[in-house]
């Protein structure tokens, strides 16, 4: 198998597969002959610097045709996607390169110099000389015949207990995203579809190009940030059919915004923290369509949709998808790994899940007519503004700070990002106050991504703690 072969030349060279709008509004549309060829070019490139079947290719590039152009030069050579949001620090990256040992990275030349040093670089210029037709160029590489099984992309955890982990994604991953591209992302043949996930996330790997074209659809690609004010008018003016957002960007358009009928759109999906019901019900009021949240992990892909062709059930991350085998065990959802073909192969550290049945550590529960209902995270997870934040992380960065002695993150309700980050702050010298709390966050910001950093910061003289020694983040988020 091979998704070049597979899907793409398979399809007419004249398909518009992305349409890419750059940070100046700037369209340029982009076929599916023209991604083959392109992709095949820097595929050369690829190999010319050394990268081999099963190599990792680490990527630090926004929502940018050069983005979706290394990933599938990655899968048509057989190499490993390693794509990596743009807002990682260097304390990030050397935990990615520490674990993936990537063979190659491509991003742009400042995101690259944060990289820790023997890493073979390629910065946009250097692709663009690639795609320069007047310039000699290296031989594609060959598409491989890839197994089923065979290692296609990594996508980091967000470090819940601990680090970050990467999770390794098989080829059948890729095709196997047909089944939430179906019945719920929801896109049609000739339809345009824009995921507005940035790259390094699970369903930006799985939404932004990969679903669309499952079902017919092509994809746009804004790189961009996100602004309440112009987003549905962008949405309008590119003629959008199906949009794909963050439940923080739903309910930014819905308090920040005047909501209206777009005569394009059809189908409006959520997933990556649950959607309230108040937002819901403003966007059925105003356009007289209801985000569909939907539900999935890193490791295992879509679960659980409101699905395509039925009424959204508020308040409710949908029933398991068609052949999806789900159970609730003490109000964690369960998942069986082998009915779902998208469940990851293994950790990068080589730990493979060999039981019958995933444990979540999501607590859920069920309606009369099988629709789920997210109810709270076993492991203190952080979803704030559709990223996942582990704890653990955001203390060991507050700790780093000299004049920390000990910290606790846990979540704290937010209107409009569901949840943010909430500090709980033991100094070891300094003063508490106004000064202290933008010092720590600008820290924060500094030594990791800063969409981690915490919002709220609190001092306290001591933590609660359990006999072992471990937080009561129960108790904190109750304080």
């Amino acid at each position: 198998m091979n998704l070049i072969e597979d899907l793409m030349e398979r399809s007419p060279a004249s398909r518009l597969g992305i349409v890419a709008v750059d940070s100046e509004a700037n369209r340029r549309d982009w076929y599916f002959g023209e991604l083959i060829a392109c992709s095949a070019g820097i595929s050369g490139a690829f190999a010319a610097r050394g990268v081999r079947r099963g190599d990792v290719v680490m990527t630090l590039v926004g929502n940018r045709i050069e983005w979706v152009l290394s990933l599938l030069a990655c899968w048509r050579m057989g190499a490993v996607a390693l794509p990596c949001s743009t807002q990682l620090r260097p304390h990030d990256l050397e935990q990615r390169v520490a674990a993936a040992a990537p063979k190659l990275c491509v991003g742009a030349a400042e995101l690259l110099a944060s990289l820790p040093a023997g890493i073979a670089t390629m910065d946009l210029d250097d692709v663009a000389r690639v795609l320069d037709e007047d310039l000699p160029q290296e031989t594609p590489a060959a598409i491989e015949a890839m197994e089923p099984e065979d290692p296609a992309l990594i996508v980091f955890t967000s470090g819940t207990t601990g680090e970050p982990r990467g999770v390794i994604h098989a080829y059948r991953y890729l095709q196997g995203q047909q089944n939430q591209a179906d019945h719920w992302f929801g896109s049609r043949k000739g339809e345009l579809a824009w995921c507005t996930t940035a790259p390094g996330w699970s369903k930006s790997a799985r939404n932004v190009f990969l679903a669309p074209w499952l079902t017919g659809a092509a994809a746009v690609i804004h790189d961009g940030r996100f602004d309440p004010a112009e987003r549905l008018d962008f949405a309008e003016a590119l003629g959008v059919n199906v949009l794909c957002q963050a439940p923080t960007e739903y309910r930014m358009l819905a308090r920040r915004t005047k909501l209206r009928p777009l005569s394009a759109l059809r189908r409006m999906v959520s997933a990556g923290e649950p959607l309230d019901p108040e937002t819901i019900t403003a966007f059925r009021e105003a356009m007289g369509l209801e985000p569909a949240d939907g539900y999935g992990q890193t490791e295992t892909g879509h679960i659980s949709a409101n699905l395509a062709g039925e009424a959204v059930r508020e308040g409710s991350m949908g029933r398991p998808l068609p052949g999806i085998e789900t159970r609730i065990v003490d109000g964690e959802l369960q998942l069986r790994a082998a009915s779902s073909p998208t469940f990851f192969s293994r950790y990068l550290d080589g730990e493979r899940f060999e039981e019958e049945w995933w444990p979540t550590g999501d607590l859920v529960r069920e309606d009369d007519d099988g629709y789920l209902y997210f109810e709270g995270r076993g492991d203190d997870i952080i979803l704030s503004a559709g990223y996942r934040i582990g704890p653990t992380e955001v203390e060991a960065t507050l700790l780093s700070h000299p004049a920390v002695a000990d910290a606790a993150a846990v979540a704290a309700p937010d209107a409009e990002r569901g949840s943010v980050v909430r500090a709980i702050v033991v100094l070891r010298d300094g003063e508490p106050g106004a000064a202290m709390v933008a010092e720590l966050q600008e820290h924060c910001k500094r030594q990791s991504a800063p969409y981690k950093f915490p919002r709220i910061v609190e001092f306290a003289t001591e933590l609660p703690r359990t006999s072992s020694g471990k937080i009561k983040r129960a108790q904190l988020r109750a304080g």
